[in-house]
């Protein structure tokens, strides 16, 4: 179980220099979810999501600790300083996805160089498998820009109108869902998230980190992930990623 903070404490100062960071942003409401309380802490077998994420990352061996960034008013959070033997750091985030990111990395400079390799994993995908990681962690740290896993769509793509009538096919070809974690240097993600921040609002439209780097015209590498890695947005979605859970081995926190 993760180790909770005494009151006052923020977490250890410094990580092993060897390994990878994630920033785990989870300062959102989740209200598509379907419920009052958060998303990443309504419970996946028994334990918040939020916790299955961290533990599922803090397991890969090459994860050497976590940034949590977290709601200013949150109350939930269960003030965890280590999870399964790795250092957990939080700091509030904001409004958008992009400036929670930003407030994590802020909070990782402090700690790790500006080459370091970083990962940012959202909190609502805690079925990500060590082998996608190891994979992303492979092939992106040899990559000019970065990576990030993803999925090529096989479904047929409809365009509709505000309606919802039908307005074309798009063909599906060259078409990936784009998933986490996703790896960039630390220092240039900070650069091209700053870039993107230009004041005609296009920053808080970035969903993903890889679309900072696009708006500068570089070309983050996609690394196919598998099915398995689920994001939990609907209420449909928890019951999918508790059978996934169970399928991969997790056991339930009353078993």
């Amino acid at each position: 179980m993760p180790k909770r903070a005494m009151p006052g404490e923020t977490g250890p100062e410094r990580a092993r220099s060897s390994g990878y960071w994630c920033v785990v942003p989870a300062a959102g409401a989740g209200r598509r979810a379907g419920s009052g309380v958060p998303k990443q802490y309504r419970p996946l077998l028994g334990k918040p999501m939020l916790l299955r994420t961290m533990e599922r990352l803090a397991q890969h061996p090459k994860i050497v600790g976590l940034v949590v960034v977290l709601d200013a008013d949150d109350r939930r959070w269960g003030g965890w300083v280590m999870c399964l033997g790795k250092p957990v750091r939080t700091c509030s985030g904001g409004r958008e996805r992009v400036d929670s990111v930003r407030a994590g990395l802020a909070l990782l400079a402090q700690i790790e160089p500006s080459d370091a390799w970083v990962l940012v994993h959202d909190a609502a995908r805690p079925c990500v498998t060590h082998e996608d990681i190891d994979r992303l962690l492979r092939e992106g740290t040899r990559h000019a820009v970065g990576a990030l896993l993803a999925a090529p769509l096989h479904d047929t793509i409809k365009r509709a109108e505000p309606a919802g009538n039908v307005v074309e096919t798009v063909p599906r070809e060259n078409l990936w869902r784009a998933l986490t974690p996703q790896v960039f240097r630390l220092g240039e993600l900070v650069q091209a998230l700053l870039a993107a921040d230009d004041g005609t609002g296009r920053a808080g439209a970035l969903t993903d980190e890889s679309s900072a780097f696009e708006l500068l015209g570089k070309k983050p590498l996609l690394v196919e992930a598998s099915d398995e890695n689920l994001k939990v947005t609907s209420r449909a979605d928890f019951a999918r990623a508790e059978a996934t859970l169970l399928a991969q081995g997790e056991r339930p926190a009353w078993a």
